[in-house]
């Protein structure tokens, strides 16, 4: 099976962020215990300053599926509500070359 991506830009009521960055380290922590979840970072960008970018890579959709359904995801909703404003858009990518596939 193919590996699968996921980019997300999570919008955030204005002035939140490095709250909101330091909460979602549950989110992260979560993460790191999942086997199939290889890449789960957590990014920010100077240009965009009421937003937080993850990029999350998986061994397959199997994994996505696990980590989707998980209780990480029931901890990642309050924190969104928390802090959101609005629905994060996301994109799921099929990664096709680069270092370390």
């Amino acid at each position: 099976m193919s590996k699968v991506a996921i980019w997300a830009r999570i919008p955030l009521r204005p002035g939140v962020r490095e709250e909101a960055a330091k909460a979602l380290q549950v989110a992260i922590d979560n993460a790191n215990g999942e086997e199939g979840t290889l890449l789960y970072i957590l990014h920010e960008n100077a240009a965009d300053p009421d937003a937080l970018f993850f990029y999350d890579l998986y061994a397959d959709a199997d994994a996505l599926t696990a980590h989707s359904s998980g209780e990480g995801m029931k901890v990642l909703g309050g924190i969104l509500k928390e802090f959101g404003a609005g629905r994060p858009e996301m994109q799921m990518l099929t990664p096709i070359i680069g270092k370390g596939l």
